[in-house]
């Protein structure tokens, strides 16, 4: 396993590390679906274990992912397997968990979730504390404010900037001073990581780096889906009503998914291995966070870090999967 530092610190994370959001299983926030399918806890402590194993040292968490059974779920699994506190990396974030506050980002609810998180998470201390999105209202200054008081206090020792537009992390970054940004990038919308991109300017201006989720499109880089047969997805998976796995978005996606594999490999651990360096490729990337449920996925997620791409590789993929129109 290859470790890469956050942002400007000396925290240094595994380039494959793991996001919670999955084992929080079906969920909802103020009514709208927020959660994956269901999951066995047996089997996210064995995948856990594996990923451990292997040299995964960081774990990407928050406050709303199964309303805070995700955060209480890793601290089982990590207390079942017997692992110091010191030696993995623990992120949550704060941000869509509103809870009865007017708005998310009010220093006290901060706070407060900060908190819950490490009650949850049974730790004294969150390595890094994102911002879950950049809708912070009238309450960008105060926020920043809070989180570095969390800093100064110990309970935070790094500040992140999760964001779903340009603008948003452009306004934000600024004032909150993160040391690492965190949202989307995969091989169907690289936008954030592709050279020359703004944020990858803004990224350099500010010594950030970026933390990667949905490396694998929510798996529609895996090839798993039958336009035949499209999924369906229970109450409380935010999937539900997703477009993107509609019988016509697999059935534009799937030529192009062919084309990756008569070049790199038929079986699902190609495909993630693929879809992972082509993430991992980028500069200012520290870390993929895919999302797991079971040891099976884990050991798919593993296999990026024999893979390697060219120059050549990259752009290949680019091609190929430009112009979805469904992201």
């Amino acid at each position: 396993m290859q470790y890469r530092k956050i942002g400007q610190t000396d925290l240094a994370v595994s380039e494959i590390s793991l996001g919670c959001w999955t084992i929080g299983g079906l969920s909802w926030v103020e009514g709208n679906a927020s959660g994956w399918a269901n999951v066995d806890e047996n089997e996210v402590i064995a995948a856990i274990q594996i990923a451990l194993e292997a040299g995964v040292n960081h774990f990407d968490n928050a406050d709303v992912y199964g309303n805070g059974r995700a955060e209480r779920l890793l601290a089982k699994a990590l207390q079942q397997l017997e692992v110091p506190a010191q030696d993995v990396l623990i992120a949550s974030k704060v941000g869509h968990a509103r809870g009865t506050a007017a708005h998310a980002y009010e220093p006290k609810h901060i706070r407060h979730q900060c908190e819950q998180s490490l009650i949850n998470l049974r730790r004294d201390y969150l390595d890094i504390y994102y911002f879950h999105h950049g809708d912070f209202g009238e309450y960008l200054f105060e926020a920043a404010a809070t989180m570095d008081d969390l800093v100064k206090e110990g309970l935070v020792r790094a500040k992140g900037l999760s964001a779903y537009s340009l603008e948003d992390f452009q306004k934000a970054v600024p004032v909150v001073k993160p040391d690492v940004l965190q949202s989307w990038a995969h091989a169907l919308d690289d936008q954030f990581i592709r050279s020359g991109s703004g944020l990858q300017a803004l990224m350099q201006e500010c010594g950030c780096t970026f933390v990667a989720f949905s490396p694998l499109a929510q798996s529609r880089l895996l090839d798993r889906f039958d336009p035949n047969k499209p999924p369906i997805f229970e109450l409380g998976d935010h999937r539900q009503n997703n477009q993107a796995f509609s019988a016509e978005a697999i059935a534009e996606l799937k030529p192009k998914l062919q084309k990756l594999k008569a070049r790199f490999g038929e079986s699902i651990e190609d495909l993630a291995a693929v879809a992972q360096r082509f993430v991992l490729n980028h500069e200012r990337v520290s870390c993929v966070i895919p999302g797991f449920r079971n040891p099976f996925q884990v050991r798919c997620n593993l296999t990026a870090r024999e893979r390697i791409l060219t120059a050549a590789d990259i752009e290949f993929i680019r091609a190929t999967l430009s112009e979805w129109s469904f992201l």
